[in-house]
């Protein structure tokens, strides 16, 4: 065998030993001890697979292809390993390797294992054939096999009657995203139908073509990555999967949906792009990221909850990746450069703290039975190791230094502040507008997940169930604090993953990347070559352990050692009832009053008996989905009237149907003797 394509030669045998797996799993179901041993053998793999795409990476060789007679005749099929699938293939094993481990505690408590084991590890070997795939037949079956074996994940316990719907309705949210694809690759493959990426990649599109590509791109990976309008479904499925596959489908899935965005955009389509289409990208992201953090502080259940921050983070990816077009369409790629290092770490980023809150939200989920955030509290006594990790991935996501989430954000904001040297004046208005928005959603981000943390960890047990929590077993743990590991180390020493990422960014950004960073002194962060701006994360984590230290001194050597008794402070509330603690409804309250009732035209109502009524006051608050009630609610009543009236076509006779036919072959012709 060729040395030079045997890592992809072994990539593409793993991928099709984990389908293998699956066939397996089917048959050993009966068998003691089978969950782990699905989940040991996943975990095994990804861990190659890992090692294998992080080799490829860090010797940046050339790109790798193999062709095999299968598929489409006069086609085969193409696999290519570069910079940018091996990237994504770390993000994609990553996050499978640290499910797996995670599974195999959580997976003994998991009500119907065989409908999990027999579709997991078929779920991982359909992520990583996507980003193998080098044509068009390739990727779009790859794509359509992801979405079938994370639709039967969904709805593993179908049982349920939300399940069901979260699962039809993703179901027709992925037919659609795929047929967008289709049509995309139709347009790139052209009248030639040369449907292999180097094929592609060698005939230009005029462009209008090349435009209606950009947009039917943004409707198919769009929809599976969660961006607003199409992020209906994303809410719905990802809560009602299983807790490992919930990381795994909101971590990662939606990378692997990015990925097909970067690689159709900016590696097919080619260059020059126009400047507009950064905007259009650019105005996306900001509404989405706004929107997602806003619909995530409404929600009570925590799943729902990280499902709609995920559609926040891949709105704050969008602006980097709309960011990166903007550059790019006026020639400036030392600034697309850092535009694209900002979008892709935070794509390594998010995979990182979503798995890591996830898997956090399976163990209170396995100790307690609850999702809802009004009947938990007080786990941190009972599940401290767990009240932890979750406590890193809360701060990561929320932003705060020194965690990856701050750097990532960190260096969107500094792309945002070069965009005074684009020359159209719409970008130079939109680019701090959107900022604006970035802005916005981070502070609101952290809002939400001090309600998250708080409701749920502080406090008292609001139900008996939150009361008889344990902690979780040692597999759960280690996977969440290997997570947790990665997300400090990555937010204390970000140059050395903005160096890996160099590759990336240049292989789609014409060869233009961030200066190395490795080199920089005491480990700084400087993405702009002329020093504009600099970050160390060591040393804002060596500030702030010495700020504590010396608070902790201070206090024990200054502090008076009287002992003074007084009330505590109890919001004028001296019942010791669970009752009267804030709840997250309460919590979230003041920003519904002000950002929800021009965004989800939210309504209060409150019902208070007179005095001497023994009757309980009564206070609910009413949302509106304003995408869903003004969007695919009036499509889907026109599906329903439409197939309603046309009903009856279903009991004509005979000669009506071969009426109808005679006319519809009429119409046909007469439209190729007029299309010619």
């Amino acid at each position: 065998m060729n040395l030079t394509i045997m890592p992809l030669s072994i990539l593409l045998g793993l991928s099709v030993a984990l389908l293998t797996l699956g066939l397996y799993a089917i048959t050993a179901l009966r068998r003691s001890g089978c969950s782990r041993q699905i989940y040991s053998i996943s975990l095994v793999m990804c861990v190659i697979l890992l090692g294998l795409a992080l080799a490829h990476l860090l010797s940046t060789p050339a790109p790798v292809t193999l062709t095999l007679p299968l598929g489409l005749p006069w086609l085969g099929v193409h696999f290519r390993l570069d910079a940018l699938s091996a990237f994504f293939l770390i993000v994609v094993n990553l996050g499978g390797a640290v499910a797996s481990l995670f599974a195999l505690g959580y997976g003994q408590h998991e009500r119907a294992p065989e409908r999990v084991l027999p579709f997991y590890p078929a779920f991982l070997a359909g992520m990583n054939l996507v980003l193998l795939a080098d044509d068009a037949f390739t990727f779009l079956f790859a794509w359509e096999f992801m979405s079938l074996s994370s639709w039967a994940l969904v709805m593993a316990h179908h049982r349920e009657s939300a399940n069901a719907r979260a699962g039809y309705l993703y179901l027709v949210m992925a037919c659609f995203g795929t047929l967008a694809l289709l049509l995309a690759f139709g347009l790139l493959a052209g009248p030639n139908g040369g449907y292999d990426f180097a094929t592609i990649r060698a005939d230009a599109l005029t462009p209008g073509l090349a435009a209606l590509a950009l947009i039917l791109a943004l409707l198919g990976t769009g929809s599976k990555a969660g961006l607003v309008p199409l992020h209906v479904w994303l809410p719905l499925a990802h809560p009602a999967a299983p807790s490992h596959v919930s990381a795994l489908m909101s971590g990662v899935m939606t990378k692997v949906a990015i990925y097909g965005f970067i690689r159709i955009v900016f590696d097919l389509l080619g260059e020059p792009v126009a400047w507009w289409w950064g905007g259009l990208v650019l105005a996306l992201g900001g509404i989405t990221a706004v929107l997602g953090v806003l619909y995530a502080l409404m929600q009570h259940d925590l799943k729902r909850l990280l499902a709609y921050h995920t559609v926040e983070n891949i709105g704050i990816i969008f602006i980097g990746l709309g960011l990166a077009l903007a550059f790019q369409g006026n020639q400036m790629y030392a600034s697309a450069a850092l535009a694209l290092t900002a979008a892709l770490f935070h794509v390594f980023n998010h995979s990182l703290f979503k798995s890591l809150l996830f898997l956090g939200t399976g163990a209170v989920l396995t100790a307690t039975g609850e999702r809802d955030m009004e009947r938990l509290g007080g786990l941190i006594h009972p599940m401290p190791w767990t009240a932890l990790a979750f406590l890193i991935g809360a701060a990561a996501i929320s932003a705060l230094p020194p965690l990856n989430g701050f750097v990532s954000e960190w260096l969107t904001f500094q792309a945002i502040l070069l965009t005074p040297e684009l020359p159209q004046w719409l970008l130079k208005f939109l680019a701090p507008a959107v900022g604006a928005l970035l802005a916005l959603s981070a502070a609101l981000a952290a809002a939400c997940f001090v309600k998250a943390f708080g409701i749920t960890f502080l406090g008292r047990p609001r139900s008996p169930d939150a009361a008889r929590a344990y902690e979780t077993d040692r597999y759960s743990l280690t996977a969440m604090f290997i997570l947790a590991a990665l997300c400090l180390l990555a937010g204390i020493l970000p140059g050395l993953v903005v160096d890996g990422l160099g590759p990336v960014v240049g292989l789609i950004n014409g060869g233009a990347q961030l200066p190395a960073q490795h080199s920089q002194p005491w480990l700084s962060l400087a993405p702009v070559a002329d020093v504009k701006a600099s970050y160390n994360g060591l040393l804002v984590l060596l500030f702030m352990g010495f700020s504590a230290v010396l608070a902790i001194v201070l206090i024990h050597r200054f502090a008076s050692d009287r002992l003074r008794r007084g009330p505590a402070w109890d919001c004028g509330f001296p019942d010791a009832s669970p009752a009267t603690q804030y709840t997250a409804g309460s919590f979230a309250q003041p920003i519904r009053r002000v950002f929800g009732s021009v965004v989800f035209q939210a309504r209060e109502q409150v019902m208070m008996p007179p005095p001497g009524d023994g009757r309980a006051a009564h206070f609910e608050a009413k949302l509106c989905d304003p995408v869903w009630d003004y969007g695919y609610a009036p499509i889907t009543q026109a599906v329903i009237t439409i197939s309603t009236r046309a009903n009856h076509l279903q009991y004509l006779t005979i000669r009506r149907y071969l009426s109808l036919v005679f006319g519809a072959l009429v119409l046909l012709l007469l439209g190729m003797v007029l299309w010619r």
